[in-house]
């Protein structure tokens, strides 16, 4: 169950170390997949369906008919369509804001800089399936792609025993405009996002949340393409004092315990009374939690309280273990929040609880996990976009500017860059001079 740590104690700067240690093994298994996929291509993709989703697929059944997805819409119970299209108004309208224009500048001497703004061409996102649907996941992961200009934007999901996606997903894909769904998993599955099949045209990014296997698959195939993140699992920390329910903070801990048996939740408290009640209260409410065991042993091995002296080691405490989620739950958040410095999400006050984050806020919920929030951001409007750097400088700048680049050139021993300067100045300079002359 949780553990109290107390005053000076900082064993919570390990508490979620070595939740990934043992990956060596499945590493390797990852590797000879995607190797098998980036050799093999498409008959690769369907021996590990069959291998390890026990489903046989053939070029027919392997992509989702326009058919499957209309029939799953007669599935889908009409109140939870609604909340599907509430959460995706909600998800575009904020990352709309977040989208970067491109720009130009220019100085005295006629000299253009600028930043030219691209969305990457195509993009390809994973989402776990099988028995479970993730809707959440797709609108997440897809409307800021969307939003971005990202044209072709490429679904892989695993298929259920009978070879079906679940409706869910295939709702949620239609209603973000996507209808290129393939019955996918795994690495396999990231593996042919990434080189491409006979059947999967390649793409240039892979996002999206996965399993281990699928998180290192994403690590093994960096470089071909790009990733969002090396995602591992869930963990939030809460951050109350004396105006906190502990039946409310309890349930929020819980609400990322029951997630993954890897999972971390830690309270962060000043107030004793506190800490003791939410210990009950997080017993008292997991005996009726239908995934107990998963949540049991998330607690037991990456749950904690940590009793702190004051609000200022509270936010200590936060800031080194980077949290993914954050929740200011006391009675003046804002006055707090900017000592946060590490933080995928932070929810602020009592009617912020980290499910509003996952489902129908509107950022994306696939944020930086394993501490990663100390340099790393969400899945954003950014992570779909390119920049180009724009350079223009006219006859007078170039001239302006030459003598400098020869010296920082020849200072690093790169003669023909200093020569592809010195050509132009000579020549500019050399005209100059004639026309003055000719001109006394």
């Amino acid at each position: 169950m949780l553990r109290l740590i107390e005053g000076e104690d900082a064993s919570w700067q390990g508490l979620w170390e070595g939740r990934l240690a043992a990956q060596e093994e499945a590493a390797r298994q990852v590797r000879s997949i995607v190797e098998a996929v980036r050799s093999q291509g498409q008959v690769a993709v369907f021996a590990y369906t069959r291998e390890l989703d026990r489903v046989s697929l053939t070029e027919e059944t392997f992509r989702v008919k326009p058919e499957e997805i209309e029939a799953a819409y007669k599935e889908v119970e009409p109140g939870l369509l609604a909340a599907i299209r509430r959460a995706r108004a909600n998800i575009i309208e904020y990352h709309r804001r977040q989208v970067d224009n491109s720009w130009i500048t220019t100085d005295e001497a006629g000299n253009v800089l600028g930043q030219l703004c691209r969305p990457l061409r195509r993009v390809g996102i994973y989402i776990p399936g099988g028995s479970a649907a993730y809707p959440s996941s797709v609108l997440m992961t897809a409307l800021p792609a969307k939003v971005a200009g990202v044209k072709e934007v490429a679904l892989a999901t695993p298929p259920r025993p009978d070879g079906s996606v679940h409706p869910l997903v295939l709702v949620a894909a239609r209603e973000c405009g996507i209808e290129e769904i393939y019955k996918m998993g795994g690495a396999q599955a990231v593996a042919a996002l990434a080189y491409g099949t006979e059947l999967v045209p390649r793409v240039d990014k892979i996002v999206g949340p996965g399993n281990l296997y699928v998180t290192l698959a994403k690590k093994e195939v960096y470089g071909r393409v790009d990733i969002d993140m090396l995602a591992g699992p869930s963990e939030i920390v809460v951050v109350a004092d004396a105006t906190a329910r502990p039946d409310w903070v309890a349930a929020d801990l819980l609400s990322q315990a029951e997630h993954d048996p890897l999972a971390g939740a830690v309270l962060v408290t000043p107030v004793r009374d506190l800490a003791q009640a939410v210990i009950a209260e997080v017993e008292g409410q997991l005996s009726n939690l239908p995934r107990q065991a998963i949540a049991a042993r998330s607690l037991e091995n990456y749950g904690a309280v940590i009793l702190v002296e004051d609000m200022y080691k509270a936010l200590e405490v936060v800031n080194g273990l980077a949290p993914e989620h954050l929740e200011l739950y006391v009675a003046d958040p804002w006055r707090w929040l900017g000592m946060v410095t590490n933080a995928g999400a932070i929810f602020l006050g009592p009617y912020s609880p980290e499910p509003l984050g996952d489902y129908l806020a509107g950022p994306s919920h696939v944020l930086p996990t394993g501490s990663t929030a100390r340099f790393y951001s969400p899945l954003n409007v950014d992570t779909f976009l390119k920049k180009s750097s724009l350079i223009a400088y006219s006859r007078e700048g170039l001239i302006k500017a030459a003598r400098d680049v020869e010296k920082l050139a020849e200072a690093e021993g790169l003669t023909a860059h200093a020569r592809a300067v010195v050509l132009r100045r000579e020549e500019l300079e050399g005209s100059n001079a004639g026309g003055r002359d000719g001109g006394s």
